[in-house]
């Protein structure tokens, strides 16, 4: 799909992936951006802005299901299309190590992280076969294949998205519609340091210096990828870091 004059949804849109990805796609030439996130996106909105495309940015949580009809359904009125989504809000344990997490973060990682994955990419289906068909973009993580004790929550959530999105190959019959999935290795986003309270946890200390952490921007230019490349039905893109040259 040519991003050209395309209306894009990105959730997670205040910062790191998707904030580089709602950059991307205005860069690429989209009509508009709509930027969903529970913080503030004028930032987002308006490097979208001096980019050339319009942005729109909409309060949402994504773990609520009015707060994600809300989205879709001001999306359609605004701009009378949907051609992609990037699902992309997620959030893990923080601090916390699993099992010493509160039950209601657990629940709102399983929220965020997998159900409005699963939600999102249903109610995009018919604005996108109205658009006459689009992509979706889902962002999982390499911890969905590898165990990670620490963030089991997280781990298990995100290998829920590949398995969801490999289920979802049919639905380019019915709706026209492409979902795939990247999972990215380390990358610098303000959630690596949410794992220690404004720092690299100890935990994971070692494996962040392992290795040369992804940029947001490389991240994004992945998803653009997928969007792109119409042969891409239930793609998983597993992207891993390079050893760093102190490994």
């Amino acid at each position: 799909m040519e991003i050209q004059d395309r209306v894009a949804i990105v959730t997670g849109a205040a910062s790191g992936i998707g904030r580089a990805t709602a950059l991307a796609l205005a860069r690429e030439g989209a009509r508009a951006v709509v930027l969903a996130d529970l913080q503030t996106t004028d930032d987002t909105a308006a490097a979208i802005t001096a980019a050339g495309a319009e942005a729109l940015p909409l309060r949402t949580d994504v773990g609520d299901l009015d707060s994600l009809r809300k989205l879709f359904r001001e999306t359609e009125n605004r701009y009378g299309q949907l051609d992609v989504l990037h699902n992309n809000a997620g959030m893990g344990e923080g601090s916390s190590m699993w099992p010493d997490v509160d039950p209601e973060r657990c629940a709102a990682i399983v929220d965020v992280n997998l159900r409005a994955v699963i939600l999102g990419t249903q109610l995009a289906l018919e604005p996108m076969k109205r658009s006459g068909g689009g992509v979706i973009i889902n962002t999982s993580s390499g911890a969905a294949f590898m165990p990670v004790p620490p963030q089991a929550v997280y781990a298990g959530t995100k290998a829920g998205v590949v398995n969801f999105t490999k289920s979802c190959t049919h639905l380019v019959e019915g709706y026209g519609v492409r979902v795939n999935c990247v999972c990215p290795g380390i990358v610098d986003t303000p959630m690596i340091l949410e794992t220690g309270d404004g720092r690299v946890a100890d935990w994971l200390r070692p494996v962040y210096d392992s290795v040369v952490p992804f940029r947001p921007e490389d991240i994004a230019e992945a998803v653009l990828d997928l969007v792109r490349d119409d042969s891409q039905v239930g793609a998983i893109v597993n992207l891993e870091n390079e050893p760093s040259a102190e490994a």
